[in-house]
């Protein structure tokens, strides 16, 4: 499979992570289905994004439709809502790839390390969704709002599944959006991901930064 004939189902593209991938995903010349539970929100959003690409290569659906639409579907949903989402496109994502960027982030305490029962979000997706489905944990270390930008974004991504083939296909989605990736071993290694996040967003309060991010450095 090329690059050039990945179709790409962001479940949650309307908001700010999810539209930023699919705008960096769409200039990369991937099909884009965006998602939403609303068709019409994911519709409006699908025409921002054909606007601002100059191309038609976005569409908008109900997120179970654009699942079902899709070789890989990326979640870009809120914690809160993550466990509904997935269990209404689980029929959908059979034999596919899943890649999870949710982070169990509880308000008010966004800054604190919150892990769900049995370690971590992306575990148990792959537990929901169960063995025919490549579930793949990604993107928790990168600022939606620099991937929002036409500039070169900084950063670096840890990729977390048990499955080899669906890490390394979800390592070249990564270098597409011009971000650096880290084979990240196991899903029970998100939980190291998905910790980042609130570490991140009390580094960027603390030290008043502009979407902190991660390097991997070695000799």
């Amino acid at each position: 499979m090329s690059d050039t004939e990945q179709t790409i189902a962001v479940i949650g593209g309307t908001g700010g992570l999810g539209s930023a991938l699919a705008y960096r995903w769409g200039k990369a010349s991937h099909e884009i289905f965006v998602g939403s539970r609303s068709a019409e929100k994911a519709e409006l959003a699908a025409a921002e994004l054909n606007r601002r690409l100059g191309t038609q290569t976005v569409h908008g659906l109900a997120n179970r439709d654009a699942a079902a639409a899709a070789e890989i579907v990326v979640l870009t949903v809120p914690f809160a809502n993550h466990e509904a989402i997935v269990e209404e496109i689980t029929e959908a994502v059979q034999g596919k790839i899943v890649v999870d960027t949710t982070v169990p982030l509880v308000p008010p305490k966004v800054s604190h390390v919150q892990l769900p029962e049995g370690g971590s979000v992306a575990k148990r997706t792959q537990e929901n969704l169960g063995g025919n489905v490549r579930v793949v944990s990604a993107f928790q270390t990168v600022a939606a709002a620099h991937l929002a930008e036409d500039e070169s974004v900084e950063g670096e991504v840890l990729v977390c599944g048990d499955n080899v083939e669906a890490r390394t296909i979800v390592l070249a989605l990564v270098e597409t959006l011009g971000l650096k990736g880290w084979h990240g071993g196991p899903i029970d290694n998100s939980v190291v991901s998905e910790s980042l996040t609130p570490l991140l967003i009390f580094l960027n309060k603390r030290y008043r930064l502009n979407g902190a991010g991660i390097r991997i450095v070695g000799h």
